[in-house]
């Protein structure tokens, strides 16, 4: 068991979690998937209070990508009446912890009543400075990155932006995380090894991890075990150890 006296100072400042294996968790127990979303929020809880405990600044859960509106209609609606009262829920937990809530995507595609809950609980969190709590929401990294070239096309045609000025900080201004540093741990659960279109451009020289817990089972020491790995690593950015030291 891993607890938060065996991390050092080294505390990654924006982890970013792909939160896997409702689904599975809620079959292996001969349960409903909706189930398993359920379970699922209590691992948010605990994650984001741990996240706070250890002085995490950013922390960001992919919550509902663009093709998860692909799924059937009853996991969809209920994926958003649990957005909704999760929101109304967890509203006292942010603001005893001082988070702000934050949220990336096309929040246009939401339902109305979750979009509008979404926003009230961002407003009344937005001076809350001790931790940025982001929710990827209707998000996809490649959607992120055409909307972005859209944009910055749109003011070169107009003479706004010079095509030979664009650079890393003209992309990252418009990006849907323009106010969020790089993230720093990439964590995802469940086994399986892949983005699934999340933060491609965001997670450049970020640390992956990956575990076979299903995200209904993660735990506070699961996301301690996490951040243990991270600071055994050498994070070089393209330069040798030699440098480093």
């Amino acid at each position: 068991m891993i607890d938060k006296k065996q991390l050092n100072s080294n505390i990654p400042q924006h982890i970013a979690i792909i939160m896997d294996g409702n689904g599975r968790w809620a079959k292996k127990k001969g349960l409903f998937r909706a189930v398993g979303h359920e379970n699922g929020t209590k691992a948010v809880r605990e994650t984001v209070e741990s996240c706070t405990e250890i002085g995490v600044k950013y922390l960001t859960l992919y919550a509902f990508s663009t093709e998860n509106w692909n799924r059937p209609k009853l996991e969809v609606d209920t994926l958003m009446k649990l957005l909704v009262n999760s929101l109304k829920k967890e509203i006292k937990t942010l603001q005893e912890n001082n988070i702000r809530l934050h949220a990336i995507g096309n929040l246009q595609a939401l339902p109305q009543k979750a979009r509008t809950e979404l926003l009230e609980v961002i407003e009344k969190t937005k001076t809350n400075d001790q931790m940025t709590l982001t929710l990827a929401l209707s998000y996809g990294s490649r959607e992120e990155l055409i909307k972005t070239i859209e944009e910055i096309s749109i003011k070169v045609k107009n003479g706004v932006i010079s095509p030979h000025l664009i650079n890393e900080a003209v992309i990252n201004e418009h990006l849907y995380t323009k106010n969020l540093p790089d993230v720093d741990l990439l964590i995802r659960t469940s086994g399986e090894q892949r983005i699934s279109n999340f933060l491609l451009w965001q997670i450049a020289y970020a640390e992956l991890y990956f575990t076979e817990i299903l995200w209904p089972d993660f735990k506070k020491t699961d996301l301690f075990e996490a951040i243990l790995n991270y600071q055994k690593r050498e994070r070089r950015f393209g330069k040798t150890s030699e440098q480093l030291s």
